[in-house]
């Protein structure tokens, strides 16, 4: 079972403009909680007893919500990534690299996970870096596309990246990752290598998963048929919604 996970909230949403003009995306309300309580309550129904939430945009008012989350199964703490204007995702893992030590679980700030997926996330598998994927009939520009081996190679996670063709893709990365034994280690060290560069605060931290899995040791777990819900754009309110209300 793994107790800690870190929470990527850091930025502000723009894509979901006017609804993020004075609240970062993370406190959107679904069914009277802000996504940001809904991933904790998932978590923690799921065993998480340690949350790591990496703040930027309008961070006192992330601070606001989460010390009203009074909730004594789990202990929350709070990370200010300074950079999040200038620095993608990875910025806040490096943020947050001091906490990953043990095993952990990194979820994207703007993922909607149901309390089987992270069940089925904490059942574990035999690889030290997990990525959660869900497979469809197709993928657009815009998802985080999954390369995934089969036959001898199966689950295993080839590639990962949104520039993937149709031909490579068979799955898609829903933003959720477990990390064990020595892929915690593994990823650290990698987001710190991948921060010493010039280009790094330009890249996704899928970005170093992608060269991690030529080591062999990256692989998948499939939730298919299981609800979870991405809230990228305003399109994806009303989805997201009749997720939350089952939950509610």
């Amino acid at each position: 079972m793994i107790e800690h996970a870190i929470l990527l909230s850091a930025g502000q949403g723009s894509r979901m403009l006017p609804l993020t003009a004075e609240r970062p995306k993370c406190l959107i309300e679904f069914s009277g909680r802000s996504l940001l309580a809904w991933q904790i309550e998932m978590l923690a129904r799921g065993g998480v007893k340690r949350i790591d939430v990496v703040t930027g945009f309008m961070t006192d008012m992330v601070d606001e919500e989460i010390a009203s989350i009074r909730d004594p199964r789990v202990e929350i703490a709070t990370r200010f990534n300074p950079f999040y204007k200038v620095a993608d995702n990875l910025g806040s893992c490096w943020i947050a690299r001091e906490a990953m030590r043990g095993d952990f679980l990194i979820l994207n700030g703007d993922t909607l996970v149901s309390e089987d997926i992270v069940r089925k996330v904490q059942a574990g598998s035999e690889w030290p870096i997990a990525v959660t994927v869900d497979v469809k009939d197709s993928y657009d520009s815009d998802d985080m596309k999954v390369s995934r081996g089969v036959g001898q190679d199966e689950g295993r996670l080839l590639h990962i990246g949104k520039t993937l063709t149709a031909e490579q893709s068979n799955a898609e990365s829903i933003g959720f990752l477990a990390f064990r034994g020595e892929g915690a280690e593994m990823f650290r060290e990698a987001v710190r290598k991948a921060m010493r560069t010039p280009e790094g605060v330009q890249h996704w931290y899928l970005k170093v998963i992608d060269t991690l899995a030529a080591t062999g040791k990256v692989g998948t777990v499939s939730i298919e048929g299981l609800g979870w819900a991405e809230v990228d754009f305003l399109n994806d309110i009303e989805v997201a919604t009749r997720l939350t209300d089952s939950w509610a």
